[in-house]
């Protein structure tokens, strides 16, 4: 497998045609993986906003008030707002906020960037990322998969990866139940996430910081002879940690 980033992308900016810059870049083959980070997904799509924005209300004043006592730093209102506006449900408060999607995905501030927004203080997720890695797919040549992909923390574990948040052209993961392991013993639970996989290979060559390479083409991987399954996010009631963090709350 080889994995390099598209060279030579300009910033994006509202408006632009990401598959069209990716296309006149690479040559792209079918069997390519084409892995996009969010933010420039976003950028293309008008997600650029200002704290301005969002008029803090009396919930997000009340976070931010709380995250001050707890960290001791300063915090914007108006961005808790924009968290909150952004999700559909507040996993957690404190010390940090914790929310879900519009599209399923659990994550710190609902995914909001404030680091690279050229001429704004925020950067929201993309509205539907598989949406959108959908309108890439069916634009580039060849019609490769395309996997949206986004950084975050992990539960038990420091440091941050990349994972997917969107995806087209190719299931999400390899469902392993039903074949046998090099014994002869059936695999009854693996499902094997292979868009996160491939986001957090891709992450690598991406880097997270000033490198300008948002676009990592994924060759010679094969999906094999497997089952597949579009199942990523976890709903309520088999989320038990989840169920646990509501009945929790923080004590500093």
């Amino acid at each position: 497998m080889e994995l390099f980033a598209v060279p030579e992308l300009p910033e994006i900016r509202e408006g632009d045609d990401l598959a069209a810059m990716i296309a006149d870049r690479v040559d792209l083959r079918p069997d390519d993986v084409v892995c996009v980070a969010s933010t420039v997904v976003s950028k293309a799509e008008g997600r650029a906003a200002d704290l301005e924005d969002f008029p803090a209300a009396p919930r997000a004043k009340e976070i931010a008030r709380n995250l001050e006592d707890i960290s001791g730093e300063e915090k914007d209102p108006r961005f808790a707002q924009a968290v909150l506006e952004e999700s559909t449900d507040v996993v957690m408060e404190a010390p940090f906020i914790l929310t879900e999607t519009r599209f399923g995905h659990v994550g710190v501030n609902a995914g909001i960037d404030r680091s690279n927004v050229p001429e704004h203080d925020l950067l929201l997720l993309p509205k539907r990322p598989g949406e959108s890695a959908e309108r890439i797919h069916e634009s580039l040549p060849e019609s490769p998969p395309v996997i949206v992909s986004d950084t975050s923390g992990r539960s038990f574990r420091h440091g941050q990866r990349a994972v997917a948040i969107g995806w087209a052209g190719m299931p999400a993961s390899r469902d392993w139940r039903g074949e046998t392991d090099r014994d002869g013993h059936e695999l009854q639970v693996t499902v094997e996430s292979v868009v996160d996989e491939l986001a957090g290979a891709a992450n690598l060559v991406s880097g997270e910081g000033d490198d300008g390479t948002p676009v990592v083409i994924v060759r010679d991987w094969e999906f094999g002879d497997h089952g597949g399954s579009d199942n990523m996010f976890r709903e309520m009631r088999g989320d038990f940690v989840r169920q646990a963090l509501r009945d929790w709350e923080y004590e500093g």
